[in-house]
């Protein structure tokens, strides 16, 4: 049991697909949207997130619940939304042993979601949530997966030009037709769930991966907003990592540049070592001391191009070696339901 959650506030663990474990749920009929939120120390956004979102669920036609997923929260995420849970119906709370990242928070409230539609938000009201109607407008017509492009966003100018450089470079490299890879607001139905959870991958790209399993995707513009309070929990670091496992994780073409540089660079100093020993043997052996710290240059780039190369390959074996030891992308506490 997580320390944050108070003693007289801590809930049973539930197994919601175990009819043994959560025997009251098992007659009630499964909801028809699942929203999934992941929280890492959102305390400051809950109840303005909670003031919009359940409003709006609340005009819908459809039957709904609410799954926030905490991921190891070291302020009062936890505690806040256990007390939410006595305000709201159709709130589902799903706790993590340890912070195990928003890729692991995503898939753990996948395997809790009961919908048929899964809809997946930052809770940092990025993704406003009066534009939820518009994606189950999409389920409604018949879309399996609906995608989402920010307008008008509300980021700094040195990360909105990164990414509109990085969604071009991986849908050069991967092939995957997405023109935003980084908007959360994304609807997904329960087949391409359920194909995500049977064939889990070591940090895979959720939205990357969910475009193998749908038949009739597409995508469709939606506002954004500022965060509400705090700061991103992205840093430029997460950020690269986040490209690299795209990268690595959905194509073979960086392992294919690779080659083609390496076999460049190595005609590149063959045709260098012909030029010096024709030279030498032109202008005589002074010629060499002369042009050794040229010499010396290429070959400090070339051994930058080898831990370039070392690098990408321990990437890719990296990557094995994870799927390999096949260990579980989280390890859940406990679920509470107010149904």
């Amino acid at each position: 049991m997580n320390n944050n959650a108070p003693s007289s506030m801590k809930p049973e663990m539930t197994m919601p697909d175990n009819p043994d474990n959560n025997h009251q749920h098992a007659k009630a009929e499964p909801p028809r949207l699942s929203i999934v939120i992941p929280m890492y120390n959102e305390e400051v956004n809950i109840s303005r997130l909670f003031e919009r979102l359940f409003p709006v669920l609340q005009e819908l036609e459809e039957s709904w619940e609410v799954i926030c997923i905490n991921d190891g929260s070291s302020d009062h995420t936890l505690e806040l939304l256990l007390e939410e849970t006595q305000r709201h119906k159709g709130l589902v709370i799903v706790n993590l042993a340890r912070n195990f990242g928003q890729h692991a928070a995503v898939m753990a409230g996948f395997a809790q979601a009961r919908g048929q539609w899964i809809i997946t938000m930052d809770a940092d009201l990025q993704n406003p949530p009066e534009e939820i109607p518009k994606i189950v407008e999409q389920f409604r017509k018949g879309h399996d997966l609906v995608g989402s492009i920010r307008q008008a966003r509300q980021d700094s100018f040195f990360r909105k030009v990164a990414s509109r450089l990085t969604n071009r470079l991986i849908t050069k490299i991967s092939g995957i037709s997405l023109k935003d890879f980084g908007c959360m607001l994304r609807g997904y139905s329960r087949d391409v769930v359920r194909g995500i959870l049977q064939n889990p991958e070591y940090r895979t790209f959720i939205p990357a991966l969910a475009t193998f399993f749908a038949k009739n995707p597409i995508e469709i513009e939606v506002k954004h907003e500022e965060r509400a309070a705090g700061q991103s929990k992205y840093s430029l670091l997460k950020l690269f990592s986040l490209q690299l496992d795209l990268m690595t994780g959905f194509s073979m073409w960086p392992l294919r540049i690779l080659f083609i540089v390496g076999s460049a660079i190595a005609l590149l100093g063959l045709l260098s070592a012909l030029t010096i020993l024709v030279l030498r043997l032109w202008y005589g052996p002074e010629w060499a001391v002369q042009g050794v710290f040229t010499l010396f240059a290429g070959l400090f780039f070339l051994v930058g191009c080898q831990f370039f190369a070392l690098g990408l390959l321990g990437e890719y074996i990296g990557r094995i070696f994870q799927a390999v030891r096949n260990r579980p992308p989280f390890i859940l506490d406990w679920v509470k339901r107010n149904t």
